[in-house]
Order: C-alpha cells, then structure tokens, then sequence
C-alpha cells in the first residue's frame, strides 16, 4: 500500500513538473498545444456569437423579409402594368383601325365617337378626336369639325404636341375663321421653341398672299429656306412659292447662299 501512494506521489510529481516546464517553454516562445481550458473557452465564445447572431436575426429579420418581399413585388407589379398598358394600346389601335374601315363618313364619326369614349389613355382619345374632325371635315360639317379642333386645343388633360397640332389644324381653316382669327392664332403656334413653328410660319406666309402682302410672304418664305428646323419638304415648298411670286431662281441662289453665309 506505501508503494502504491509513493508511485502516485511520483507520478503528480513528474506531472506538475512538466506543466511548468510547458508553460516556461510557451513564455519563450516554444509551441504548445491550446489547453483543454482555451479551447472551452472558444467553444463558449462561438456559442455566444452564434446566439447573439440568432438573437439579431430573430429580432431584425423580418426588415430583410419586407424588403424581399416589397422588391419582388415593385417589380411583379411593374411588369404587370407595363403588359396592361400594352394591351390597352393594341386594343386601342384595333378599334380606330376598324371605326376608319366604314365606309360611310357618318359611319366612321359614329364608331370613332365610340371609340373615344371607351377606356383609352389621353393620347390615343386626342388621336381618336383628330381623326373625327377629319372625319367630320370630309362630310362637310366645317362647323363640327371646327369646334372638335378648338376643344382638343384648349383640353388641358391632353398631351400639349395634341393640343399644338388640334389648334394648327383650326387656324388653318379658311371657311370658318377670318385672316385676322387666322392670323392671331398661328402667330402664337409661330414663336420659337414651339413644335410646329416651321409650319406656322408656311401658313402665315399664305395669309399674308391672300392678302396680297406679297413682300412679308416673299421675306417669310425666303427664311424658312434655310431654316435648320424645316423640313426637306417645308424647304422645297417655300422655294416653289417663292418662284411662283416672281422671284427668280438665280436670285434666290443667291440669297440662300447669303443668308446661309451670315449664319
């Protein structure tokens, strides 16, 4: 029994001597195996990381869940409306295409009447009106037709290049405005940065020949041949009516080449 508890004393002995020897040896920069208490102490340390994570996610993470859910929705929702307003455009397009088939002008009022009152989205019920007017014009209503463009004009849920176009179109009627109307109507549709400036111009320019103001025609004209904002067509239209004026080609050459020059 003395031997026994002597060799276990021996045995403690030997081991605490060589613990210290480890830890004298780790002091001096020796390699030593992590203990058995470092690594509990890991272990406890990635426990307590991964539960607070889980904690953070428990309490935060439905924000990361609206915010799935609202992007996949925004875009299901986007995609859906874009495919609405295509097939409304069709149907739409479907529909004038089959009112301009009647083969009566009465008949095709009716149905582009129709037409403009289904659902249709602005621009396509200012087409639909243009195209009544048109319409109406060609039956010989001037009236109708007249009071169509000025109601388009003055629609302020309408696009305005629809509104530009419906006002054009009533002041270059002759038969039921005066020149003066005419006139005080185009000179607002002819300002700069308007859209249709160009063509306003062309028609003030023909009411300035009806009334025999021959030289303001001549001088309107004469700048919108060489206006970068006209036409090919526009162009070639001016230089025919001022040729028709009187105004030789040669001439004109040559105030082309000079209004070009200053330029």
């Amino acid at each position: 029994m003395g031997a026994f508890v002597a060799a276990s004393w021996h045995s403690a002995d030997i081991g605490v001597r060589d613990l210290k020897m480890r830890d004298v040896s780790c002091e001096f920069g020796g390699h030593c195996a992590v203990s058995d208490t470092d690594s509990f102490i890991d272990e406890v340390t990635e426990e307590v990381r991964r539960d607070r994570l889980f904690g953070y996610f428990k309490k935060y993470g439905w924000i990361a869940v609206v915010l799935v859910v609202a992007i996949v929705g925004g875009t299901a929702y986007n995609e859906w409306s874009k495919a609405q307003a295509r097939a409304k455009a069709q149907n739409a397009g479907d529909a004038i295409l089959g009112a301009l088939e009647a083969n009566a002008p009465a008949d095709r009022i009716a149905a582009l009447d129709k037409v403009k009152s289904g659902d249709i989205t602005p621009g396509a019920r200012a087409i639909v009106a243009l195209l009544e007017a048109a319409e109406q014009s060609a039956d010989g209503d001037d009236a109708a037709a007249q009071a169509a463009l000025d109601l388009i004009a003055s629609d302020g849920s309408l696009p305005e290049i629809y509104r530009q176009i419906a006002a054009f179109k009533s002041a270059s009627r002759k038969g039921s405005l005066s020149a003066d109307e005419r006139r005080q109507r185009l000179s607002a549709l002819a300002s700069p940065g308007q859209a249709l400036r160009p063509l306003a111009q062309e028609q003030l320019a023909l009411i300035d020949i009806e009334e025999g103001n021959t030289e303001a025609a001549i001088e309107t004209l004469q700048g919108l041949v060489v206006d970068a904002e006209a036409t090919a067509g526009l162009r070639q239209r001016a230089t025919q009516l001022i040729i028709a004026l009187g105004v030789e080609p040669e001439t004109l050459a040559g105030q082309d080449a000079q209004a070009a020059s200053s330029q």
